[in-house]
């Protein structure tokens, strides 16, 4: 199948029950059972669900995986990620990624002596010289958030190859319309489903999907044993949200152009950070490795002053001020204060985090509608 047809039909198939076309929400805790072990599959919710395994099936399709699981949360599959390593093992991750990653690598798993090692990933041969013999993971992000920096996924799927270390790469940002890192070598793929999968602000969900069977096992027994699984209802709308992925990701793509293009043209805007511009750093790397650029935008006003920052946001009408970003209405954030906040200023300040940045998540609207928003907001 092709991206479009998977995105509706990949890994599905009626129910078996009734010959439902969508799959049912299963919405119960336990099954029976005819005799010790005479079941049809599922036992017990947590450990699978006919709805979440449907889910499960999707997210491998979309992404070429044979392998998906369902999680609670984004965060909650990084969690599993992280717990298939031990105390004194090494991770090398980007030092520009979400905050909540940030946070879960730095404040929970330290203490259980992992060691996390944030570097610039812009050029991914700099990444062989920090792997020891006690690194086994390597984290990646891209395009990055917030600062849209774009790592070459191939080279760095063949680094870690090269030294039998495992590579995870979280595909937010793009979503596999955009970019599949398995295909390039990537041996984890990560999404908060909450944001473009789902696509429509009404869910947390996270992902992972590999193509390893005894991967999968250790992941899938982690994902039993710690329990942060999903529930049958937002399996329903995540799988309900997948089926338009490719054709609000083109919409996304457009609006996206348009909003960075106008930005970039702005007297009064001083950076704008997307993929598509041939000034980028890596735009010959994301045009090799994406098939477009995404709705995510990046900017900072001239003068760098976090009041006039607050000042833009706080008159846009259109687009609206929350966390998250992915879903079919355009969002506005101020990543110092939001999704960045747990990171040190100073840290946060050397990848260009920096007060008056603002990000965007340019949603499905009419183009004109946005751009007129932006130019009022702005002044």
């Amino acid at each position: 199948m092709k991206f479009n047809t998977k995105t509706i039909h990949g890994g599905q198939e009626p129910d078996l029950a009734y010959g439902s076309v969508m799959p049912p929400i299963y919405q119960t805790s336990t099954f029976a059972q005819s005799t010790l072990g005479g079941h049809k599959g599922f036992v017990y919710s947590r450990s699978a669900n006919p709805t979440r395994t449907a889910l499960e099936k999707s997210f491998a399709s979309i992404e070429n995986g044979e392998f998906g699981l369902a999680f609670g949360s984004g965060l909650a599959a990084i969690d599993a990620v992280i717990k298939l390593l031990e105390p004194g093992d090494e991770v090398i991750s980007t030092n520009d990624l979400y905050g909540g990653t940030y946070r879960l690598f730095t404040r929970i798993f330290e203490k259980f002596g992992i060691k996390f090692n944030f570097i610039g990933m812009e050029k991914a041969s700099n990444i062989e010289k920090y792997i020891t013999d006690n690194t086994k993971l390597i984290w990646v992000e891209t395009p990055t958030n917030p600062m849209m920096n774009i790592i070459d996924i191939k080279t760095t799927a063949a680094i870690a190859k090269k030294y039998n270390v495992l590579l995870a790469v979280d595909n937010t940002f793009a979503t596999p319309y955009l970019q599949r890192p398995l295909d390039l070598g990537a041996d984890i793929v990560m999404h908060s489903a909450t944001k473009y999968l789902g696509g429509h602000s009404d869910l947390v969900m996270g992902a992972l999907v590999v193509k390893d069977k005894d991967l999968a096992d250790r992941l899938y027994f982690i994902q039993n044993v710690s329990g942060a699984v999903c529930g049958p209802q937002d399996s329903f709308l995540a799988l309900r949200g997948i089926k338009t992925l490719h054709i609000r990701m083109q919409r996304h793509c457009e609006n996206g152009k348009a909003v960075a293009e106008y930005l970039a043209n702005h007297s009064k805007i001083e950076k704008v950070y997307w993929p598509g511009f041939k000034s980028h750093p890596n735009h010959d790397i994301a045009k090799a490795q994406m098939n477009d650029f995404g709705g995510m935008v990046s900017f900072t006003a001239k003068g760098n002053n976090y009041n006039e920052a607050i000042k833009i946001i706080e008159n846009l009408k259109i687009f609206t001020l929350a966390e998250s970003l992915g879903g079919v209405e355009s969002l506005a954030g101020h990543p110092a204060s939001m999704t960045h906040a747990s990171i040190p200023k100073e840290e946060r300040e050397k990848i260009g985090v920096v007060d008056s940045l603002i990000r965007l998540s340019v949603g499905i609207e009419d183009e004109e509608d946005l751009i007129a928003d932006l130019k009022q907001a702005i002044g």
